[in-house]
């Protein structure tokens, strides 16, 4: 598959088949089905998957199984945010990725980029002001190196409420946090895509929505929408979570989940109707990378990628044909 160009194009608009004609002379040749009809869906995979292989491996492995792009964690290991040299280091990273022909969005979910002790500290909700601006600037840093790659959308998340913290005030630190974070996306043209993740503040698509509310809605705002967070928790079943998101949506990453247990599997190893969610996404004319996130299985990184891509090709191939680019 031939990469599609970062600057997406516009979803693609259903026809009409034409009437036939009376006249059998005038009636078109049939073509010959192609075996891999048009997908307007572009897969990557999520370096925080890859965390055992070098950055450069790892993108010239997802080029050669033929994925559409990646998810790159800015990390120690790959592409580390708070190293010297970072604008450098990255302009080397955007040769890579242009000659691999892989499109890239920049997450920021690393374990312990920031704190060697405390996973995902500090985070914006922090009740020391300090702290806070530390993973702000995290967020600069990254927003600053998705417009130097190209990247489609910067993504990341709320973080734990620390104890002791009531919710009006975590609400506000948060949206005081990201509201400078978010200016600097608006110049740089890279959307923030904000994930509800279990657990944190911002849980829920509801929790997302209230958050586009303190802020007033700003252009700069979207949606990460982790597929297997829907079927977690979510009141709605993967596919309508995805037609409800539509407006929003800058990132989607992809795994297998089951309900009520927030553990990211393999595909085929819980409970999501992937057809279905593949059909809903596909209509909503979404055109940035869908990525698989599997955080837990660098282990067998290579081995889940390789697993991953065929099932989500077989899946879209699932997809009728009246389904794909379609918003009715």
């Amino acid at each position: 598959m031939s990469p599609t160009p970062r600057s997406a194009a516009a979803a693609p608009s259903s026809t009409t088949p034409a009437p036939r004609s009376a006249n059998p002379a005038a009636r078109p040749v049939p073509s010959v089905p192609d075996p891999t009809p048009p997908n307007p869906l572009r897969f990557g995979y999520g370096t925080n998957g890859l965390a055992d292989l070098r950055l450069d491996d790892a993108l010239a492995l997802l080029a050669d199984l033929g994925y559409d792009g990646v998810g790159l964690t800015l990390d120690h290991m790959h592409l580390d945010p708070m190293a010297p040299d970072l604008a450098a280091r990255t302009r080397r990273v955007a040769r890579r990725l242009d000659a691999l022909g892989l499109g890239v969005t920049v997450e920021t979910g690393a374990r312990y980029v920031l704190d060697p002790r405390r996973k995902h500290g500090p985070s914006l909700l922090d009740p020391d002001p300090a702290d806070r601006a530390r993973r702000a600037d995290l967020l600069y840093r990254a927003v600053r190196t998705a417009a130097d790659l190209g990247a489609h959308a910067v993504h990341c998340f709320s973080g734990v409420p620390p104890a002791g913290t009531d919710e009006d005030t975590a609400w506000k630190r948060l949206a005081e946090a990201l509201a400078p974070v978010l200016d600097a996306a608006t110049l740089a043209g890279v959307p923030l895509a904000v994930e509800p993740e279990p657990g944190h503040l911002l849980a829920t698509l509801d929790d997302f929505h209230r958050l586009r509310r303190i802020l007033g809605d700003p252009p700069a705002l979207g949606l990460t929408l982790d597929i297997g967070h829907c079927q977690c928790l979510e009141p709605l079943p993967p596919a309508d979570c995805v037609r409800a998101a539509a407006p929003w949506l800058r990132h989607v990453q992809i795994e297998d989940m089951r309900r009520g247990i927030h553990e990211h599997l393999p595909f085929g190893d819980g409970e999501i109707d992937f057809p279905s969610v593949l059909e809903a996404l596909a209509a909503t004319g979404y055109q940035a990378l869908t990525v698989v996130e599997l955080p837990r299985h660098s282990h067998a990184g290579p081995h889940f990628a390789e697993e991953s891509l065929p099932f989500l090709h077989r899946a879209a191939r699932a997809i009728p044909d009246s389904a794909e680019g379609s918003t009715s």
